[in-house]
């Protein structure tokens, strides 16, 4: 996946987030698939537990008959924890974004079971805790001299 597509995540996330906007005081999961460069929308749920807006997105997946998630990223409002790692990853979600930080042990268990984890995903940046491999960045530019 490219960076740049993955840093648009949080705020196509936060523009669907119309539950948010009238009581400012939800999570929101979203599930994307990037269709041919583009990130695309596929559900999104809002809950006061970001917990339970994961399992509305994967509920409705499994509904869809769409499991495994292969070729999607999960976009998260809130933290990435040990519990949204295990969703994720047995959802068959390659890449889990969220606004905030992960903690240690999702790192863990993303790693060891080659989920990548991105954090503090806002604006045009975000960090890669574990699996990298999945995303492209743009080559440094070399100097002229």
């Amino acid at each position: 996946m490219d960076a740049k597509v993955l840093a648009t995540l949080p705020g196509l996330l936060r523009e669907s987030q119309r539950v948010f906007d009238d009581t400012g005081g939800v999570h929101a999961a979203g599930l994307f698939r990037i269709d041919g460069g583009e990130p695309r929308l596929l559900c999104l749920r809002e809950d006061v537990g970001r917990h339970n807006a994961v399992d509305k997105v994967v509920g409705w997946a499994l509904r869809e008959g769409l499991l495994p998630l292969t070729g999607t990223v999960l976009q998260v409002s809130g933290r990435a924890s040990f519990e949204l790692v295990q969703k994720a990853s047995l959802a068959g979600i390659p890449i889990l974004a969220a606004v905030s930080a992960p903690s240690s042990l999702a790192v863990e268990l993303a790693e060891a079971n080659g989920l990548t984890v991105a954090g503090f995903s806002r604006g045009t940046s975000f960090n890669i805790y574990a699996g990298d491999n999945r995303i492209l960045r743009p080559e440094p530019a070399i100097p002229r001299t």
